[in-house]
């Protein structure tokens, strides 16, 4: 869950998140300052409705950076690409070694006829290679020459950054004291999000389940999140 930070500490994380999406990510400045905006946004509002309170304007921080920053193939292969891998490596293994990739990329992997999977594949050292072509390409992500942006996973990618913000939308129009916490809870629900391709998905969809139930809860004016009963 949310570090807690003093105030200060709180606008210069959202900050750095911001330069993060600017710089680590390769997004644009515009991208950024969309997500600062934000952040300032509900700092703002939740000022007004919770004296003294930043405790869901740092959850919305760290969890919209989160959902901003995700790791496309551009993104992978700067991972790959930026010195950190090759050192990595290097401290781990001496002599002659070849690193090989098992990979499924979205355009190119088979799927598995039964579950409909992307299928991993294994790609030799020449990987690297086109790993550094594609870092130099990050500008295009997000354009309409973007090979990747019409994936599955690129545009449910993209939707749950919308669908973020419309949910935060909705809570800070009727945040008050007494559901801060389950403001906060929902707010916090893209901590369940990780993995790719179908672990993703799977992922995704038992998030967006749990954020149902704490948004009708909120709705409906309680004040913490509901509990649930193992059955019997």
């Amino acid at each position: 869950r949310p570090r807690v930070f003093d105030r200060q500490g709180k606008a210069a994380a959202a900050h750095r998140r911001a330069r993060g999406l600017a710089d680590r990510c390769g997004q644009n400045a515009a991208y950024a300052d969309s997500y600062r905006q934000f952040v300032d946004d509900v700092r703002s509002r939740e000022a007004k409705a919770v004296k003294g309170s930043e405790k869901l304007a740092a959850a919305v921080a760290r969890y919209l950076f989160k959902l901003m920053a995700y790791k496309d193939e551009y993104e992978v292969a700067r991972l790959y690409t930026d010195g950190s891998f090759a050192r990595s490596v290097a401290a781990k293994f001496k002599g002659d070694y070849e690193v090989r990739h098992h990979l499924a990329p979205p355009l190119l992997a088979k799927r598995d006829p039964e579950t409909g999977h992307l299928l991993k594949q294994e790609y030799g050292p020449w990987m690297m290679q086109a790993f550094s072509v594609l870092a130099k390409l990050k500008g295009l992500r997000g354009t309409a020459f973007d090979p990747f942006g019409r994936t599955a996973e690129r545009r449910m990618e993209r939707q749950l950054i919308t669908d973020y913000r419309d949910t935060l939308s909705v809570v800070l129009s009727g945040l008050k004291p007494a559901n801060l916490e389950l403001a906060v809870e929902i707010a916090s629900v893209p901590e369940d999000i990780r993995g790719y391709g179908h672990v993703k998905e799977r992922h995704v969809a038992e998030a967006k389940t749990n954020e149902a139930t704490l948004l009708d809860a909120y709705k409906a004016g309680k004040s913490r999140a509901p509990v649930f009963m193992a059955a019997e």
